[in-house]
């Protein structure tokens, strides 16, 4: 449906300048997204419901901040897959441990040597 610039719902109004205060959307994409003529009636919509009209350097802000987010989410997947690791780890520390013990039972018990001897043969 195409609204006049009177004739669109406030909801519509107000949805549009936030979507345009908030994000990078241009004016054009706006008036194609909703459906409506007359650019000016963002910025009207704009001093209309109070909202404060972002500046080059805000919207470059919330980019970084975006791009730092993201940065955060591969960050937080590298900090599990070293966790996850480190629990691997220290599971095969315990089964390296478990067999050491298994050794000295099976040589103490049977009397036979297991463990290979170091150094020059004799």
């Amino acid at each position: 449906m195409r609204y006049r610039a009177k004739r669109i719902p406030e909801e519509v109004a107000l949805k549009a300048a936030t979507e345009f205060v908030t994000t990078s959307i241009s004016v054009k994409e706006l008036q194609r997204k909703y459906n409506f003529r007359g650019a000016g009636s963002v910025y009207q919509w704009i001093r209309k419901f109070g909202l404060s009209q972002p500046c080059d350097t805000e919207l470059k802000t919330k980019e970084v901040m975006k791009k730092e987010r993201s940065k955060n989410n591969h960050e937080q997947e590298l900090e599990k897959k070293i966790e996850q690791l480190e629990k691997q780890l220290e599971y095969q520390k315990l089964k390296a441990r478990a067999y050491e013990k298994m050794i000295e039972i099976a040589e103490r018990e049977f009397s036979i040597p297991i463990r290979k001897k170091f150094g020059p043969k004799q």
